[in-house]
């Protein structure tokens, strides 16, 4: 059996950076901001959420649900 050598050691430590999602699905901004779908949709309807049609998946970009909560603030 091989023995591990210090830059090996240091190599396997090293975890890749967290990522922040640019969008997310309605069900996981609901979670985000704490309301349920329907209130969400409401605030799309009002263009107070920003969403983003990509085939049949709709995104909302987290910046427009952190501009949302900034103005509420």
């Amino acid at each position: 059996m091989r023995s591990a050598k210090p830059e090996d050691v240091a190599v396997a430590s090293v975890s890749p950076p967290p990522f922040e999602p640019i969008t997310v699905r309605i069900p996981d901004a609901c979670r985000m901001i704490g309301i349920g779908r329907s209130k969400l949709y409401e605030l799309i309807d009002e263009g107070r959420v920003e969403v983003i049609k990509l085939g049949t998946v709709t995104l909302i970009p987290v910046a427009s649900l952190k501009a949302l909560i900034d103005s509420l603030r």
